[in-house]
């Protein structure tokens, strides 16, 4: 939703209010999709730390990087 700047009171009183959030809340809910696809399933317990990170890359399955979808 776009900001709007007025100059008086009178000039925001007569402003359209916008009604038509659909379209916002379909693309909140296509993004929150996509999120999920690509978050793990099952988080590993602990802390890990990595020299690089080449090597904390390689820590990674290659199941993981093959649920990230491209980017359109």
């Amino acid at each position: 939703m776009p900001v709007q700047k007025f100059h008086s009171i009178e000039e925001m009183n007569q402003a359209r209010v916008p009604t038509d959030r659909r379209a916002d809340f379909e693309q909140f809910l296509r993004h929150c999709a996509r999120y999920w696809a690509m978050a793990p399933k099952v988080y590993p317990r602990g802390v890990f730390k990595f020299r690089s990170v080449e090597e904390s890359n390689r820590s990674l399955p290659a199941s993981a990087w093959a649920r990230v979808p491209p980017v359109p």
